[in-house]
């Protein structure tokens, strides 16, 4: 793996500083010597231990990654560049997003405005629309895979365990093992966490989760322990949102415990944007599945088997090591953007700039609400 600054990765793209590190990758800024341009480049982690199938299990993820990105032709989505080889590696070249994550504006300042929230929402879905249009799931929505450029684009990145119809590579898309699921526990729709096979619905579950955390400062459903969490997912009702306001009724309907009853992408998109707009959003909701008299008879929900974890901390206690922004956020202090004022109606999302200290929404015994990260994977 590269050891760092000025070192030339394909012959062509020097380091300029590391960004930040996940289970799978490290991701630098860095300049494109030919053209110019700074980019952010993804870089395959190692380990000592890793066995040659586990190696080629995550060369062949890094691939896949940068096939789903450069499928889906949309602004809200990371523009992929280039897949380069270094060491026998691949890495792939991207777009640097200049713009912290929603996890860092959401650490640094705690809760969102509800509008605020519902514009990033919508801007999110609109291209995960465009994903499932082109037969993609990401499987990974959350804080920290949504960047906030300040030029006012929302960014989806991070592919890495996205799924495609047709990966291009002559392999199926499936890359877990038979029962095995990995993506963000706190962002898991219920369907995923029971051993399911995800869909859209799965993405749109796990983007109302991730405006949940954003108005109510903590994940829906996380409790102190990865069996706990899961349960609750599985088997709890959604906790009734406190400072939610108008976005309320739509994150009930992103989070409908069945994906059939769960609105689309394009039209949670729309009925975000009435929010942001403050308008009614059910001028603007589509089918969500038949009508149903009374309760239905349900078999009892089907709870996973955990295989194995990434440390799972409880609120307050995150992983010291930053999430990497697989986009390229820019490194230092997280910036945060200005809440758009009583009564305007939000367009693009604004520039960001450094808020003063003691954020809304801090909790009893001061520091911001930590957003979970672990990832799990987990069996029927």
């Amino acid at each position: 793996m590269s050891t760092g600054e000025n070192e030339r990765l394909a012959g062509r793209y020097r380091l300029v500083g590391q960004l930040g590190r996940g289970g799978m990758g490290v991701v630098w800024r860095a300049v494109d010597e030919v053209l110019g341009r700074e980019v952010a480049v993804k870089e395959l982690r190692t380990y000592t231990d890793s066995s040659a199938p586990e190696l080629a299990d995550l060369t062949v993820r890094m691939q896949r990654e940068a096939r789903a990105a450069a499928r889906v032709r949309h602004p809200g989505v990371v523009a992929v560049h280039d897949v380069a080889e270094h060491e026998g590696r691949p890495v792939i070249v991207m777009e640097l997003v200049d713009g912290p994550s929603l996890d860092d504006v959401l650490n640094t300042r705690g809760v969102l405005d509800p509008r605020e929230a519902a514009g990033i929402g919508a801007r999110v879905l609109e291209a995960l629309g465009a994903a499932h249009r082109a037969g993609v799931l990401h499987r990974d929505v959350k804080p920290g895979n949504v960047l906030l450029d300040r030029s006012g684009r929302v960014v989806l990145t991070d592919f890495g365990i996205a799924a495609m119809d047709d990966p291009g590579d002559g392999s199926t898309s499936r890359l877990t093992r038979s029962g095995e699921i990995v993506g963000s526990l706190d962002y898991l729709a219920p369907e995923r966490a029971q051993g399911n096979d995800p869909g859209p619905a799965s993405d749109v579950w796990a983007l109302g989760a991730t405006l949940y955390a954003a108005v109510e400062g903590s994940s829906p459903f996380r409790r102190t322990s990865t069996w706990s969490t899961l349960t609750a997912i599985v088997a709890e009702p959604l906790p009734e949102p406190l400072r939610a306001g108008p976005l309320a009724p739509v994150l009930r309907q992103l989070m409908h415990k069945d994906p059939a009853r769960r609105p689309d992408a394009d039209a949670a998109a729309r009925m975000l944007s009435a929010v942001a707009a403050g308008e009614d959003p059910a001028g603007h909701t589509a089918p969500l599945g038949p009508p149903v008299d009374g309760p239905r008879e349900q078999a009892p929900p089907r709870v996973p088997t955990v295989l194995s974890a990434a440390p799972y901390q409880p609120q307050g206690f995150g992983p010291a090591e930053p999430e990497p922004a697989a986009g390229g956020a820019v490194p230092g202090p997280p910036g945060t953007y200005a809440a758009p004022a009583a009564g305007a109606v939000p367009g693009p999302v604004a520039s960001y700039t450094p808020q003063a200290a003691g954020p809304p929404g801090t909790p009893p015994g001061g520091g911001p609400v930590r957003h979970g990260r672990g990832k799990v994977m987990i069996a029927a």
